[in-house]
C-alpha cells in the first residue's frame, strides 16, 4: 500500500533558515506528544534548480499532520540519495527506505 508523502520548498540559501526552524520546532511538539514515533521524521535535501540552490523539505506519511501545517504538497517517496534528516529518530532511515534501489 502506497501512503503518501509532501514535499515543501523552502526557499535558498538564508532564505530557508526560518521556515527550516519552524517546522523542526513543530515538529518537535507532535513527535514527543506522539511518544516519538520512529517513523514520524523530516528530510531535507538541497535540489539545483538553475542558478539556485533550493533546499526542500519531504514529510513521510507519519508527518502527514505537520506537512499540512506547512501546506506542503503529495508527492512520492523521494529517493534517498542526498537526503538529510532533519528532525525525527535516526532509526526511520532503515523502516522508511527498505528497498535496495534506494541506497
Amino acid at each position: 500500500m502506497m501512503q503518501t508523502w509532501y514535499w515543501k520548498k523552502l526557499g535558498d540559501g538564508e532564505m530557508a533558515a526560518q521556515p527550516v526552524e519552524r517546522i523542526k520546532e513543530a515538529f518537535q511538539e507532535l513527535f514527543e506528544s506522539a511518544g516519538n514515533p520512529i517513523d514520524m521524521a523530516v528530510f531535507t535535501r538541497r535540489d539545483l534548480t538553475g542558478l539556485h540552490c533550493e533546499l526542500h523539505a519531504y514529510f513521510p506519511p507519519a508527518a502527514s499532520e505537520i506537512a499540512r501545517a506547512f501546506d506542503a504538497q503529495p508527492c512520492e517517496r523521494p529517493p534517498r540519495r542526498g537526503l538529510g534528516l532533519l528532525a525525527g529518530d535516526q532509526r526511520c532511515w532503515a523502516l522508511l527506505f527498505q528497498d535496495k534501489q534506494d541506497r
